[in-house]
């Protein structure tokens, strides 16, 4: 009788063990989803820049150990979840296609008119096409010169050829003011009328307005410090940069 018994009691315990709700599997499923789209992100990437990895890591892990609470109290919906991931896809499939750009960017580069000064860089998914200054503008001018409109005017087909891509072009000078007898106060002003006066020779060789945007950075982010008079040259330049133009579903 006190073997049934015992037998029993057991059974009884058993059971109550099976009932009891599991609820560190929710927490441990949406701390699985968020790694997996954080992965997923990293795979996205089309060229791993180890600085990059390194603030994008630390950010995700400073996120994640300030949140355990909140995840164990909230739960991550397929929608949400959906949504992040047609994001990687869809960015993926912009680096893909502006890689395919690319490759006729690096024929562009023997075209004449820019071969041997045209130079271009390709990075997360955007395409810039650089131009020296001292090409495309005699010295402390902003009008483009004779040699400048037959470089840009060598670009003309290859942008008319992509349709599809945003192009902002970005002027850029070195460290030297403007003398004081110029008209132009400073190299925020000559950077920014440079741009303004390639992108209006773009619209008259037949690009369309809503495709341009002109910005002046003066002696912003310098390609090599202005220390010397080769560096100061390379730093005077022209930047054509590409970005996908999106469109809808």
């Amino acid at each position: 009788m006190d073997d049934e018994l015992l037998k029993g009691s057991i059974l009884i315990e058993d059971d109550a063990d099976e009932d009891e709700p599991n609820e560190w599997i929710t927490t441990f499923a949406d701390l699985s989803m968020l790694l997996l789209v954080f992965f997923i992100l990293l795979y996205s990437m089309s060229e791993i820049d180890a600085k990059k990895f390194d603030m994008t890591f630390q950010s995700v892990s400073k996120s994640i150990s300030g949140k355990l609470q909140k995840i164990a109290t909230s739960k991550v919906s397929r929608e949400e979840a959906g949504a992040i991931l047609n994001q990687v896809v869809t960015r993926r499939q912009i680096i893909k296609a502006q890689r395919k750009v690319f490759e006729d960017v690096k024929y562009l580069q023997t075209t004449k008119g820019v071969e041997g000064i045209m130079s271009a860089k390709f990075e997360d998914g955007k395409i810039t096409i650089k131009l020296p200054s001292d090409v495309l503008f005699n010295p402390g001018q902003v009008q483009l010169s004779k040699k400048g409109r037959a470089a840009v005017k060598a670009l003309k087909n290859f942008f008319i050829s992509h349709p599809d891509q945003y192009i902002n072009i970005k002027g850029y000078t070195d460290d030297t003011q403007p003398s004081s007898k110029s008209r132009l106060k400073d190299n925020w002003e000559i950077s920014s009328l440079r741009a303004v006066n390639v992108l209006r020779y773009l619209m008259k060789l037949g690009i369309k307005p809503n495709r341009l945007t002109a910005t002046g950075l003066g002696e912003m982010d310098p390609l090599v410090p202005n220390n010397s008079k080769r560096n100061r040259q390379r730093n005077r330049r022209v930047e054509f940069v590409l970005d996908k133009i999106m469109t809808g579903p």
